[in-house]
Parts: C-alpha cells; sequence; structure tokens
C-alpha cells in the first residue's frame, strides 16, 4: 500500500503548498482521492501515468477538494483517453462536470461514469475480487463523505516442498492455497494449516476529509491500519474549528484513539500556520504514531 500526497492544505493552494489530493496504490489500483486545483501538474510532477487512474473518489464539493477535476478529465480527452473512468461524489458532481463539458462543446472519447452518493450511512461502493471502498459520513458545512479502503484477504501461501511430501496431486494446490484441506494421493485428508500459511494481513486506509469532529464514524473504522484525518486548526483555535465544521489536530487524535488505528496521518492544515510540526506534537499529547502529510511526500505501509 502506497499513498503519495499530492496536496494537504486547505483553502487555497500558494506557491509551495497544494489543496487536497492524494493517489493511493492498493493491490494494482491506482485510486485519485480528491483532485484539488493543480492535480494534473502534480500527478505529472511524481510520474504517476495518467491511463492508471480508473477511479477518482471526491469527498465534497467544496473547490479545494474538487476544482482540478474538470481540468483532469479535459487533458484525458485531449490524450486520447479509451479507458472507462469512474467517478464517486456528492450528488451535484455530475451537473457540475457535465455543464462546463457542454458549454465548452469538448465532450469526452471515453465512458464518463458518475456514482453520485447520497446516503448518510456508510455504505460499499467498490468491490472487486482485491479491494472494496466504503464511504465515511463525515459532517461539514455541505455533504461530504471520507472513504475507507480495505484490501481483501488473499490466497494462503502454499509450502510446495511440505505439500510433495505430504503426497498431494498438484491438481489440489489451487484448493489449499483457498483454504481448503484436500485428501492426498493414498486417501487421507491433509491438514490445510500443515500445507500453507497465513497470506499477509490485508491492509486498510480511511481517508476523513473535511469533518467537525464525529466520533460517530469510530465504528467504521476501527483497527484501520492508517487513518488521514483532516486537522486544519489546533486547539487554542478550537472555536474556530466548531465554526467552520472543521476538526484540530487533538481531535483527529481523539479520533484515531477511539478507533484504534495503527498510525494517523494529519492534513489539510490552515495556512494561518507557519510551522506545521506543532500539528504533530499537539496529536501525540493524545495518540501514538503521528505523521505529517506534505506535498510530495510518499509513504509506503508494507
Amino acid at each position: 500500500m502506497k499513498l503519495t500526497i499530492l496536496g494537504c492544505y486547505s483553502a487555497t493552494p500558494r506557491t509551495l503548498n497544494n489543496t487536497t489530493s492524494q493517489v493511493l496504490e492498493m493491490n494494482n489500483h491506482m485510486f485519485l482521492i480528491d483532485c484539488g486545483e493543480g492535480t494534473q501538474v502534480e500527478l505529472r510532477r511524481h510520474k504517476i501515468k495518467f491511463n492508471r487512474i480508473k477511479h477518482i473518489f471526491i469527498s465534497h464539493l467544496h473547490g479545494d477538494h474538487f476544482f482540478g477535476l474538470v481540468g483532469l478529465i479535459s487533458t484525458f480527452r485531449l490524450l486520447t483517453r479509451e479507458t472507462d473512468l469512474h467517478i464517486y461524489g456528492p450528488k451535484g458532481i455530475k451537473e457540475v462536470v457535465t455543464l462546463q463539458m457542454r458549454l465548452a462543446d469538448s465532450w469526452t472519447n471515453y465512458n464518463l461514469i458518475f456514482h453520485e452518493l447520497t446516503s448518510k450511512e456508510s455504505e460499499l461502493i467498490f468491490e472487486d475480487e482485491k479491494v472494496e471502498v466504503y464511504t465515511i459520513p463525515l459532517d461539514h458545512r455541505v455533504y461530504t463523505n471520507g472513504y475507507l479502503f480495505k484490501e481483501k484477504p488473499g490466497e494462503r501461501k502454499l509450502n510446495a516442498s511440505a505439500a510433495k511430501r505430504a503426497n498431494i496431486d498438484k491438481a489440489y494446490f489451487n484448493k489449499l492455497k483457498q483454504g481448503f484441506d484436500v485428501e492426498n494421493e493414498v486417501g487421507e485428508i491433509i491438514p490445510n494449516a500443515t500445507v500453507t500459511s497465513d497470506p499477509k494481513k490485508p491492509k486498510s486506509y480511511a481517508f476523513c476529509s473535511d469533518t467537525l469532529y464525529r466520533e460517530a464514524i469510530v465504528p467504521v473504522i476501527e483497527h484501520v491500519d492508517v487513518l488521514y484525518h483532516e486537522s486544519t486548526f489546533l486547539d487554542k483555535h478550537k472555536h474556530l474549528a466548531e465554526k467552520t465544521k472543521h476538526s484540530t489536530a487533538k481531535q483527529a487524535a481523539e479520533i484515531a484513539k477511539k478507533a484504534q488505528a495503527g498510525m494517523l496521518l494529519l492534513g489539510h492544515y490552515s495556512t494561518r500556520y507557519d510551522d506545521i510540526d506543532i500539528f504533530k506534537k499537539e496529536a501525540e499529547t493524545v495518540f501514538k504514531p503521528v505523521k505529517l502529510s506534505k506535498d510530495g511526500k510518499v509513504f509506503n505501509f508494507s
């Protein structure tokens, strides 16, 4: 599981800082999460192949989270993309995108598939044989979701030498990988655990975009390996967080602690602060380990 931070500041892009956008690589998928202004420039800077992005997840319709989307869609068109593109986001996102495309008479030459979200309860919105994606209902000034990405358990690891010693025909190897006991060549039932080992533990990643402190999300993200949670303000500006429906670094840490997350990743910093290291220090008074999102930072979670 690999995460590339394309932007992690709130409100407006600056010379050296971009608004929210991330790329999550999980089980051969490349998911784009939010698409703030300038996202496609950062994708190029990090040499991320555009054609590998097949699913885009937009948390809400505030500009610092989706103003780069139409530009990216248009660039895909200019590059003669043919692969389907799925966009998940709040109801209204289709209207916003297609209106601009209609007025510019620049329809895509690939299938643009919208999945508009309205539920205030967590729901499964994407699934294949390797990955599941769920919404995380948040509390912001407009309808907003975070997203929970979960790997499915892989096949068991086969010990071929042990299977051979147990006189198991190769025709049964796939069943062993699937966790079944099998019969060997002399009619004995061979327990699966004697010739296989557990697969690598599945990873999970939760992206919690703009939100007021909300304990209701804890059951959805419980035991997540990595939790990204917005931390727009420090605790001394908690009153501003309440007014604007954002969170503080300390509140993000409290959510991580209650959810028993493996790691907390902070981001969406207000540009009023010159030093973001203090966000980490504040969060660590409640929960550890804590890491800071930074533009261009790449995290490899093995």
